[in-house]
């Protein structure tokens, strides 16, 4: 990673969940552009957790679900934000479902598995900086699921800044596969929250929830990443 402070508010984010957890959280940048499938392993097998940072455009993707893949396979902590969620489904339609071609259309306009899409509402509108879903919007979480027990409720907020969406076209594809989708928009439907089944922790957030984390009240997503993580050192070394 090149501008740390592009990010300043993710590492602010896991000082305040270190800080709850009474931890040092030791962030170690990797770019996404040198991850490849045949060193992937090298590059992430010392980690006790992967966070997918946010981002737009087509720069370094392949490595970000590389990277997805491994964590995802050797049951390694993961947290996506934004555009790091969307990876997570698009990893997930191409190594589980089988959707070899699953991809955004934010990078491939003609994908045959759109898995992440711009919905039709958004298409309408000319104004580039219209489409986007900025501000903040509701929640609701499935009870019984790992983001229920992160947040402790049924209805949150979190604030959103992206374009483009998970495709409910495949989500009942996905959830018999085990990607489930715990947090929805009860407005309109889209999926705001995905998680894995039978993973320690793999979830991912199309929001923003370090634009929420202080240090009064740390993010709850970042404190059970960060304790997530600690679980995972523990049981390495033993």
């Amino acid at each position: 990673m090149e501008l740390p402070d592009a990010y300043k508010s993710i590492i602010e984010s896991f000082v305040h969940a270190g800080s709850k957890n009474e931890c040092k959280v030791r962030v170690e940048y990797i770019h996404s552009e040198g991850i490849f499938p045949d060193n992937v392993k090298e590059k992430l097998g010392h980690l006790h957790g992967v966070l997918v940072a946010p981002g737009f455009g087509s720069r370094g993707i392949e490595g970000k679900i590389d990277t997805i893949k491994y964590v995802r396979e050797n049951n390694i902590p993961f947290f996506g934000i934004c555009l790091g969620m969307q990876c997570a489904v698009i990893e997930f339609g191409r190594n589980v479902l089988g959707l070899k071609d699953a991809h955004t259309t934010e990078i491939e306009a003609d994908a045959k598995n759109p898995v992440i899409n711009m919905m039709e509402e958004q298409k309408n509108i000319v104004n580039m900086g219209g489409t986007m879903r900025l501000g903040s919007y509701p929640c609701d979480i499935k009870k019984g699921t790992k983001a229920f027990s992160i947040y402790g409720k049924a209805h949150i907020n979190e604030r959103h800044r992206h374009r483009y969406e998970f495709n409910n076209d495949y989500l009942k594809q996905y959830e018999e596969a085990g990607m489930i989708a715990s947090g929805i928009n009860p407005q309109t439907n889209l999926v705001e929250i995905v998680e894995l089944k039978n993973h320690p922790f793999f979830v991912g957030g199309q929001f923003h929830p370090e634009l929420k984390s202080t240090v009064a009240n740390p993010h709850p997503l970042f404190v059970k990443f960060v304790a997530a993580a600690m679980e995972f050192a523990k049981k390495k070394t033993n």
